[in-house]
């Protein structure tokens, strides 16, 4: 069979196919010029609404007695039946086949060989699938000669599910195949989708292999030290991994092995609602250069971004090869880390904002995954709202989240990693009345982390959620760093703390496999 053929797929296209085309290609003729001569040619801007975030509502995981004893079945994990799967798949394929043109893309996800899946993308858009060719690892051409996919994933956005007859619940699906290796995506134009199911996938795959799959940005400074960053969209963990210091391996989804760390991705997909480029200078430098898909900003009339406009959605995304990064890792592949940093927006202002945690608060936190959902991340939310999210990334995970957690005990005390959690959310009150944590505050926090400013510094511990806090760190006003003197008010202070502290411990109720170890080492209040 010929990489150049989509009869794997079932597919029989009537229209054009084009093969894995480079930019200047895909975005037609007036782009087709000679190498170099693209400097004056700026991003691709696409607008995605009504869907301007994930529809975490409309994904399905199939049935098939291969897996379904492995899957956490629920809320995030919702079944679909193989007979509703099947006529879909063939609904889909006769709706691609019958396009003017389809666009390809084979790619890698996962920078280390050993691990990595190979993935064909079909799409009739050609912008989304620069999209994909951004977010993920290009084969060399040699590669591409003979590229065979083991995984596939057909996209029709403009195609409406029905779901009396596909088992769906809305015109939107994102659909995964464990046992055919096949992803549908249709309904929705939102071009995350494309890469967040395929995390989903490596969140199954993975651990099957012994390997914690992990949603978080990494970086290595530069005497060999990595360090992670997890944390839900908007808690800064792309931000916080591109410093201009340290040379980044990924923003979004890493392995950790027995090896070491490595990139699910080739690319970013970073936020730029309110990008400067005075505060984000290298991610801003993206956004201006050629081949960045710019998703939902809103354009002057001389096609400037004005990055503070949220009339589209506070949403706002990039997506650029990691190579538009200088200080980028291009093998996207690290050591075991030195510290894990947990990031939580926390939206009533009483988390404090950096602490140390032991290996059993590490753990309950990890369980926990505590921020606040910023607006526009998913549709429905038009305000941050209090969420826990298991490993910093439920809606991705496959496996109960107790597996992904002691994967992750094993290797923190493996390699003697040690852990923190940085409150990035608001302070001197909750949501409405505090501010948001100053973002060169915690810079330098996270800059004291991993020079090792903290290691021996004198601590507070929190009376309500046990938390110990260095009394000072380099660059930080001390009394920032102690969240109940932020509070004009401490009465209030006091109420709100042991509100969220209360609401960690009824969420945990839902971990009853934790030892006793981890479920004491939450809130005392």
């Amino acid at each position: 069979m010929s990489a150049n053929s989509l009869k794997d797929q079932g597919l029989a296209p009537t229209g054009k196919v084009h093969f894995n085309m480079v930019p200047p290609e895909l975005f037609g003729a007036a782009a087709r010029r000679q190498e170099g001569e693209f400097a004056d040619m700026g991003p691709f801007a696409a607008v995605t609404a009504p869907h301007t975030g994930r529809s975490p509502k409309d994904k399905f995981i199939v049935s098939d007695p291969s897996s379904d004893n492995d899957v956490d079945w629920g809320d995030v994990n919702r079944k679909m039946d193989a007979a509703h799967f099947d006529t879909l798949l063939a609904d889909v394929q006769a709706y691609l086949g019958g396009q003017p043109e389809l666009f390809v893309q084979d790619l890698y996800c996962g920078a280390d060989p050993n691990f990595r899946l190979s993935v064909r993308y079909v799409s009739p858009n050609a912008w989304q699938m620069a999209f994909v060719r951004n977010m993920f690892i290009r084969p060399d051409r040699t590669a591409l000669d003979s590229f065979v996919p083991n995984f596939t994933v057909l996209h029709a956005p403009e195609m409406q599910a029905d779901p009396a007859r596909h088992g769906t619940r809305t015109g939107t699906f994102v659909v995964l195949n464990l046992a055919k290796r096949m992803i549908l995506i249709g309904g929705t134009r939102y071009a995350g989708e494309l890469k967040k199911a395929m995390f989903t996938v490596m969140n199954y795959m993975l651990p099957k292999q012994e390997v914690l799959c992990m949603h978080c940005s990494a970086n290595i400074g530069k005497g060999g030290d990595t360090a992670l960053f997890f944390g839900l969209s908007g808690t800064g963990k792309t931000t916080l991994s591109a410093d201009p210091s340290r040379d980044l391996i990924g923003d979004d989804e890493h392995g950790w092995s027995a090896d070491g760390v490595f990139n699910c991705e080739g690319g970013c997909y970073a936020k730029v609602i309110n990008l400067s480029p005075d505060s984000e200078p290298d991610i801003y430098r993206t956004t201006q250069m050629f081949g960045t898909i710019l998703e939902n900003v809103v354009l002057d009339d001389d096609k400037r971004v004005k990055f503070a406009d949220q009339s589209i959605t506070e949403n706002t995304r990039a997506s650029y090869p990691l190579s538009y990064i200088p200080n980028h890792v291009p093998s996207g592949r690290g050591g075991h880390p030195k510290n894990v940093v947990l990031l939580t927006a926390d939206a009533f202002g009483v988390l404090p904002p950096i602490a140390k945690l032991t290996p059993e608060q590490a753990m309950y936190y990890f369980l926990s995954g505590y921020t606040a959902k910023v607006a526009g991340t998913e549709r429905g939310v038009t305000e941050p709202q209090a969420t826990f999210s298991a490993a910093f990334g439920a809606v991705f995970l496959v496996w109960p989240a107790a597996k992904y957690a002691d994967m992750l005990g094993k290797l923190l005390r493996e390699h003697g990693t040690k852990v923190w959690l940085l409150n990035t959310g608001w302070s001197g009150g909750a949501y409405g009345v505090g501010k948001r944590m100053k973002l060169s505050h915690t810079r330098a926090m996270v800059k004291a982390i991993l020079s090792g400013d903290l290691d021996n510094v004198a601590t507070t511990t929190d009376p309500i959620f046990g938390l110990s806090s260095p009394q000072s760190v380099p660059d930080v006003p001390a009394e920032v760093l102690n969240a109940r003197n932020t509070w004009s008010d401490k009465d209030a202070y006091d109420t709100q703390a042991r509100k969220l502290a209360g609401m960690f411990r009824d969420n945990f109720a839902k971990f009853p496999g934790a030892s006793d170890a981890i479920k004491t080492a939450g809130p005392k209040g």
